[in-house]
């Protein structure tokens, strides 16, 4: 955990770009890989977060996730279902929001998007904090190790800024905890946010990313699931 005056200037630094995000997203400003411009489902992120989570409704609910993610939340090692347990509940709730407008393109996800599916707004504000709740996965899929060296000097370079020092992320600024992911899902990720097919990126992800070839992607990976 970063603390102190860097942990304060990263959280303002972080929360600075993705506020900013919204606002030029809501006045149709931003590029196609950044945030929803559905000023609605930005509505409905606020809706969830201002609700005050049951968490044991949440784990009423989880049941329907857990057919894909684990009983447990782990998600699968050969990166076809990422780790959800211990991600932050902000970033859940927005991911949810993303994939119900279309914003990021999920085809199974989308008929457990629907509030109607869970028990509204409520139901997703529940969950989510269930979700957050529960411990991260030990023993993630890694990949071959060879290049852990090269993927910390990318992240510590490229990622540590909005990510944090142990990849933990910030829930007030929405940047997901990247720490103990599976390797395949997370270098499957990088792939497709520097290639553009995944269209909520951060526009300043999509930029750090751009430029890494298929070998740096996976040093980087490899080295996050291992933190």
């Amino acid at each position: 955990m970063i603390t102190g005056h860097l942990g304060r200037h990263l959280n303002r630094h972080c929360r600075r770009r993705f506020l900013t995000g919204c606002i030029l997203a809501l006045t149709g400003f931003m590029p196609t890989c950044a945030i929803s411009t559905n000023a609605n489902i930005a509505q409905d992120i606020t809706q969830a977060l201002e609700l005050t989570p049951n968490v044991e409704n949440g784990e009423k609910i989880y049941p329907l996730c857990a057919s894909c993610h684990m009983k447990n939340g782990w998600g699968k090692k050969d990166g076809s279902f990422p780790v959800i347990a211990g991600q932050h509940r902000n970033v859940l709730i927005k991911q949810l929001s993303d994939i119900r407008s279309r914003n990021r393109e999920n085809p199974t996800m989308f008929p457990f998007t629907d509030p109607a599916s869970i028990g509204g707004m409520q139901g997703i504000s529940d969950v989510t904090a269930y979700i957050a709740s529960m411990a991260k996965d030990p023993n993630p899929g890694m990949g071959t190790g060879k290049d852990i060296e090269l993927g910390k000097n990318i992240y510590k370079k490229r990622c540590l800024q909005c990510h944090g020092e142990n990849g933990q992320g910030n829930n007030a600024a929405y940047f997901p905890s990247l720490k103990g992911q599976h390797h395949a899902y997370l270098l499957r990720q990088l792939k497709w946010i520097r290639d553009g097919y995944r269209k909520n990126a951060n526009e300043a992800m999509v930029t750090e990313v751009k430029a890494l070839s298929d070998e740096e992607l996976d040093a980087l990976a490899d080295y996050l699931s291992r933190l």
